[in-house]
């Protein structure tokens, strides 16, 4: 077994690796960046090298750094995590070169995997369900017609070099297979100057499910059951779970062992994943492989008791599999939901910046112990709450890497309990100061067509078309976000009355009627009369009607504390309570189950003061073209004087490895270029003004 292993990563996934290394007794190595050099992963590890400036190209995309890391500190093997070079089979086979163990595939089954053309070969080969179609250039529509009839409708019919939609029809017959080849055909020479077109078969209604494999170098491959991974926005995962609420046994172990067929002819060992679509009857056909750790790795470690990084370990050390396929388990079920720092509500923009509040909910599962052992499981209760993550309290987030701020992992006995104790500890998950998408993921959990399990890869492109609102996030019971807010106040003015030497007279009243002002962005607010009656003989208990709904509230969470946990008539719920914002420090911010209120608790009389205020309109800034993020402002295309039209490139904003063209939204003449390349950001920026 290694003494010493290097980690070729940064983030949640490095911390991942480095808990599993500790249990093992193995000592780490971390590599650095310039903007890292607070991180997470560093301080976890035993010793830390600085590989360069921020950029990855710069720092953890160099082969050659990390290669003079492991020399230097006298690692013997390198785990990849994800991303950067783990699917680099070069990498592989310069680290295996250096006499140094690349705790992965061997480079050969890399570079065969890798090429989507090879790889399908293969499958094949391999006896793997490929999707059916002619991948030669087809030359005439009567020949369209007559492959598509051998495939069999519906068929995609698809230009070599097409892409963003072009050069893309679907057919159900022969008239639409006849029309749809000439209409693409057409589209691909005017779009890409390149008319070769294929016919494949179009998969209805499909699902994204891939099946975990693990394989040694004594020839033994497991497949370790499935993950449902269909919940994605624009082809990137929002939700995974394991197993998948779709397929059948049959199913599954017909995928399974298809699976380790195609690992066994490429001679693959370590940990890696087989992507398949299934459609609508369960037919399956392989996508790709992925020949390394997967991002959704976790909900095969709760279900299945397994720590897959110590088995990758174990197999790059030349140790057997310690189990047979009859022996992996799948137990429960387990949900992951990926917290990233953008905005929902504005597009999923990427947002950057400090930590100033990052407190997850309370874990009892850690990243590397078994979690179908210990006295809980014995007794029927499954798991419970799972956190990675790379960042902490007061941590930055860079503008130089991937968004994901942490993965919220649950467990339960099945796919209800799952859901359930995943919205809870997404209402206990406190992020401040930059935007997380926790109130998307609050509401794709309680969509109808989630909890009955009926979605497909389409699922969040169809039901949120026209983008990601607030009231997309409707709250069961608004009123409770109501008698919340008053029994906060109404605690803090208990407080304030206790405090000794107070005027005769002046003295702090507590008061039993508040009226609670619901801010609308737009000044139509919300008044509720709210009655609030004590129970004298129990602290930190109250009883609030809200319009003739009564709420017995009980909670011991402190007057400061943002995460507030209690009971409400006998049902526990968690909370998050922020006091006072940057426009109003009076106000009282709710969050719970994804929905957000912005509230004033006060005294009738100032309630019906407060409905004589006029509103204010914020600025009009309809003129300017603004930063949507924060980020580094990398091109700005026009200048002063320059006549601009709708829909015309004005600026580039590079963040989180994206690149974000702004556009004019209107004719006009710029005025004034307020910022200039090379500058960072901040959000809501004026860039452009316009005259």
């Amino acid at each position: 077994m290694f003494t010493k292993i290097l980690i070729a990563n940064r983030g949640e996934i490095a911390c991942r690796v480095i808990a599993t290394a500790r249990k093992m007794g193995i000592k780490t190595v971390a590599v650095y960046s310039d903007a890292d050099k607070e991180a997470r992963h560093v301080k976890l590890a035993d010793e830390a090298v600085n590989i360069g400036p921020a950029p990855s190209r710069e720092s953890y995309l160099l082969a050659d750094k990390i290669i003079a890391a492991c020399k230097a500190t006298g690692a013997q093997a390198v785990h990849p995590g994800y991303g950067f070079l783990s699917e680099n089979a070069e990498f592989s086979k310069r680290v295996e070169e250096e006499g140094i163990t690349f705790i992965g595939p061997k480079h050969y089954s890399i570079g065969k995997m890798g090429d989507k053309i090879e790889s399908k070969k293969l499958a094949g080969a391999a006896g793997v369900n490929c999707i059916p179609g002619v991948n030669d250039a087809i030359e005439t529509p009567e020949k369209a017609v007559e492959i598509a009839q051998g495939i069999g409708y519906p068929v995609m019919i698809k230009a070599s070099a097409g892409g963003g939609g072009k050069g893309l029809r679907v057919a159900y017959n022969d008239k639409e297979a006849l029309e749809g080849f000439t209409s693409c055909r057409n589209e691909a020479r005017n779009s890409f100057g390149d008319d070769r077109v294929f016919i494949e078969k179009f998969v209805e209604e499909p699902r994204h499910i891939e099946i975990q494999l693990i394989g040694d170098s004594h020839g033994n491959v497991l497949y370790l059951n499935e993950r449902e991974c269909s919940i994605q926005r624009r082809h990137q995962k929002v939700i995974e779970e394991a197993p998948s609420p779709f397929i059948s046994e049959a199913t599954r172990k017909a995928m399974g062992e298809q699976a380790v067929a195609l690992a066994k002819a490429v001679k693959y060992e370590s940990a890696g994943t087989v992507e398949f679509v299934v459609g609508k009857n369960q037919d399956f056909y392989f996508l790709e492989m992925n020949t390394r750790l997967q991002v959704e790795h976790p909900v095969t470690e709760c279900i299945t008791g397994l720590d897959l990084v110590e088995l990758m370990i174990r197999v790059a050390a030349g140790e057997k599999l310690p189990l047979t396929q009859a022996e992996v388990k799948r137990e429960g079920w387990a949900i992951e939901c990926r917290i990233n720092a953008e905005d929902p509500f504005r597009n999923f923009l990427p947002s950057t910046g400090r930590l100033v509040r990052f407190q997850p909910p309370v874990t009892n599962l850690e990243q590397s112990v078994l979690t179908l052992q210990g006295p809980a499981y014995a007794h029927g209760h499954f798991g419970g709450v799972r956190v990675d993550t790379g960042v902490v309290d007061g941590g930055e987030i860079p503008m130089f890497y991937d968004s994901m701020i942490a993965k919220l992992i649950v467990h339960g006995k099945d796919r209800t309990e799952a859901i359930a104790k995943m919205r809870e500890a997404l209402n206990g998950f406190v992020i401040r100061g930059i935007s997380s998408n926790i109130p998307f993921q609050a509401a794709l959990l309680a969509h109808p067509r989630f909890v009955s399990g009926q979605f497909n890869t389409g699922f969040i492109a169809e039901q949120y078309a026209q983008g990601f609102k607030a009231e997309d996030v409707p709250h069961s019971d608004p009123n409770f976000l109501v008698a919340l807010a008053a029994f906060v106040r109404r605690k803090s003015r208990e407080r304030a009355a206790g405090i000794s030497g107070q005027l005769r007279g002046y003295d702090v009243k507590v008061g039993s009627n508040y009226t609670v002002v619901v801010l609308g962005g737009d000044g139509g607010n919300q008044y509720a009369d709210v009655h609030v009656e004590e129970f004298p003989a129990k602290l930190g208990c109250a009883a609030i009607t809200v319009n003739g709904s009564r709420y017995e509230i009980f909670s011991d969470s402190r007057l400061n504390d943002v995460r507030i946990e209690g009971t409400v008539n006998d049902q526990p719920f968690t909370a998050q309570i922020e006091r006072g914002t940057a426009k109003n420090p009076l106000a009282l911010v709710v969050q719970h189950n994804g929905t957000k209120i912005e509230s004033l608790v006060v005294s009738p009389r100032m309630a019906e003061l407060h409905q004589l205020m006029p509103f204010k309109a914020p600025p009009d800034m309809s003129r300017y073209v603004l930063s949507p993020m924060p980020g580094l402002l990398v091109d700005v295309a026009v200048q002063p004087g320059q006549k601009v039209q709708a829909g015309e490139r004005v600026a580039v904003i590079e963040a989180m490895k994206m690149e974000n063209v702004l556009f004019a939204t209107a004719d006009g003449v710029v005025g004034k270029v307020l910022a200039s390349k090379g500058e960072s950001l901040t959000v809501d920026q004026p860039i452009v003004e316009f005259v």
